[in-house]
């Protein structure tokens, strides 16, 4: 048996769904760093920020500290 070639779905078909999907990770992606950026603008904690998202603070911290600190977000310091 030889596999089908391989014709794109009609519109609406399963191509366009995962579309929307690749679409819809990347409209989150931008909406979370524009988020946690304004949140850490406004004083929140890497911690206040990783409770929001339901992720670890070590996970939004090395996710997002390179672009907040090139972007000239000033951030806090935990006390030593």
């Amino acid at each position: 048996m030889t596999p089908k070639a391989p014709f794109p779905d009609p519109v609406g078909g399963v191509a366009d769904g995962l579309a929307a999907v690749v679409a819809l990770r990347e409209l989150a992606d931008r909406m979370e760093d524009a988020e946690v950026e304004r949140a850490l603008r406004e004083g929140w904690s890497w911690t206040q920020i990783a409770d929001a998202l339901g992720i670890t603070r070590q996970a939004v911290h090395k996710k997002h500290l390179r672009r907040v600190a090139a972007a000239g977000v000033e951030l806090r310091r935990r006390n030593v």
